[in-house]
């Protein structure tokens, strides 16, 4: 799979009139403690454009002979000693398509030449105050020989969301292939955390089966922190702590996904600790499951956002009345949103680069249509709090969740993550096979 940068830098050439321009700087090293560094993660933006890993770059887009200006890391030979392998300007040039490239360090110096005739300047502000700073100075810099030369400075900016979040979010044919392949190593990696799970377990031993199917394949890792919640913790909608001993007649709902060249997989699969449903914990998931697929299937052209949730949010409200935890007409428990009591969520979001990618979940005012090229999750749930003294005995304790991504078409929508069981037979055959 190789991913087309020089098709995603195009997109967005084409789309700006000749005195626009685009500036997009990498995320910062972070620390985890002391003066250890987390593993860094290039941003998205840049990466999509570029295919850059590293930190300390900034990308300038601006059509013309050499659209594309890139200021990276040098060479370093003693901070690679401890750091590792740099590419450098020279890199970029060769490997990430750049027209010029300098040193990250002569961007001061660069910027405000480069902005002179740019009317139009796409840059996020709010993001990093000294970049911000550095582009404020440089564009007062480029206005003060602008008088000089005719040619100005920006005196509009947008905010990159304006066109190139709205250009990641229509995934192209090479996108959707790096997707595939996320899904399916995530969805083998769920079945092999389903072979491991057996009661006295622990949350992490689990975790790791996640961790370790994913490096093994070649992913890049996890795209989010895994959720492993065993028994009560799965109605902890973030739980992460994953260290709780997995109990027999206990469910375990598992949320995770891998990245494969940084494009993420985001699956959420719930079954019982010791291989079969309770007649409660069945109840509750064929619920969730059949809102899951009535929201699948409104994954279709045409239809909105808001429609996708609505489908499941109309079948779950419905299931709480008939397991006994709301009372009521449906129509008005959904009217006055009491099923949030149990259903608290959203039931998708944007897929990609980004576990939460980017993208408007709103257009002109109204919950914005599905096209074909989206991708979104679809993971509604049920939620009943172990000490919750209205729900049912039965129920109390009890969290489900099924999560899959869901690609639209033109036609019938796609489920990438298929392969990852989710029917009480396919679950009970796996898990008791």
């Amino acid at each position: 799979m190789t991913l087309d940068f020089r098709a995603h830098r195009q997109a967005v050439l084409d789309r700006l009139a000749d005195d626009e321009a685009v500036l997009v700087f990498g995320a910062p090293h972070h620390l985890r403690n002391g003066d250890a560094e987390y593993r860094y993660r290039p941003d998205s933006d840049v990466y999509w454009l570029t295919g850059w890993e590293d930190p300390e770059v900034a990308v300038f887009l601006r059509p013309g002979e050499e659209p594309l200006t890139m200021f990276v890391q040098p060479r370093d030979p003693e901070r690679e000693t401890w750091t590792g392998r740099r590419k450098g300007p020279e890199g970029a040039a060769s490997e990430h398509g750049a027209h010029v490239a300098f040193a990250f360090g002569e961007l001061l110096e660069q910027l405000p030449r480069l902005l002179q005739g740019v009317r139009v300047l796409h840059y996020g502000f709010a993001r990093d105050p000294e970049h911000d700073a550095l582009v404020m100075s440089s564009v007062a810099k480029a206005a003060r020989t602008g008088r000089l030369s005719g040619l100005g400075a920006p005196t509009t900016f947008h905010h990159p969301q304006v066109l190139l979040h709205e250009l990641r979010l229509h995934k192209t044919a090479d996108e959707l292939a790096v997707l595939r392949r996320a899904a399916k190593v995530s969805a083998e990696a769920h079945v092999a955390c389903m072979r491991a799970t057996v009661p006295g377990r622990k949350e992490y031993e689990i975790e790791a089966v996640l961790h370790h199917h994913f490096l093994s394949q070649g992913s890049t890792g996890a795209g989010y922190t895994p959720i492993v919640a065993g028994g009560a913790n799965a109605t902890i909608l973030h739980y992460v702590t994953n260290r709780d001993t997995l109990r027999d007649g206990d469910l375990l709902l598992i949320d995770a996904g891998c990245e494969v060249d940084y494009y993420t997989a985001d699956i959420t699969r719930t079954f019982p600790v010791n291989g079969r449903f309770s007649d409660a914990q069945r109840r509750v998931y064929e619920a969730v499951l059949a809102a899951q697929e009535a929201s699948i299937a409104a994954c279709r052209e045409g239809q909105t956002f808001h429609d996708v949730h609505m489908a499941s949010v109309r079948v779950l409200t419905a299931a709480m009345v008939e397991l006994g935890l709301l009372e009521g007409e449906v129509d008005a428990l959904v009217e006055d949103k009491s099923f949030k009591r149990y259903y608290m969520h959203g039931t998708s979001h944007w897929l990609g680069l980004d576990v939460h990618d980017v993208g408007a979940y709103v257009a002109e005012g109204d919950s914005r249509p599905l096209a074909a090229g989206m991708v979104l999750t679809v993971e509604p749930g049920l939620y009943v709090p172990e000490d919750d003294a209205d729900a049912p005995e039965a129920l109390r304790g009890i969290g489900v969740r099924i999560e899959d991504d869901v690609l639209v078409t033109s036609g019938a929508p796609e489920v990438l993550t298929a392969a990852a069981p989710k029917s009480v037979d396919e679950l009970e055959a796996l898990l008791c096979g």
